[in-house]
C-alpha cells in the first residue's frame, strides 16, 4: 500500500465518520448504521497493516485521524442520551 492509498483510505473513513455524525445530529438512525458498516469495512482495511508514513504524508493522517476522533465524539455526545432512554441499553 502506498502513502497516497493511505491517505486516501483514512480520508475516505473521515469522510464516512463525518457523514455519521450529521446522521446523528439528524436522528437518522438508519443512515448512521448504514455508514457504520461502509465505516467498519474501511477500518478493517485500516487495521490490516499499513505503511508507516513520514514527513507531509504523516501530518496529513495525524490530521485525519484528529477529525475522525472529533467526529466519533459527537456521535457518541448524541448517540449515548438517546441509549439511555432505549430499555435495556441503559448504562450500569
Amino acid at each position: 500500500m502506498t502513502s497516497t492509498e493511505v491517505l486516501s483510505m483514512y480520508e475516505n473513513i473521515a469522510g464516512l465518520t463525518n457523514q455519521m455524525a450529521a446522521a446523528a445530529r439528524l436522528g437518522d438512525w438508519d443512515g448512521l448504521s448504514r455508514l457504520e458498516a461502509q465505516c467498519a469495512t474501511e477500518a478493517r482495511a485500516a487495521g490490516s497493516g499499513t505503511p508507516a508514513l513520514s514527513g507531509a504524508p504523516r501530518l496529513r493522517k495525524i490530521d485525519l485521524l484528529k477529525q475522525i476522533l472529533a467526529n466519533d465524539r459527537e456521535i457518541r455526545d448524541v448517540t449515548e442520551p438517546w441509549l439511555n432512554n432505549v430499555p435495556g441499553m441503559a448504562r450500569q
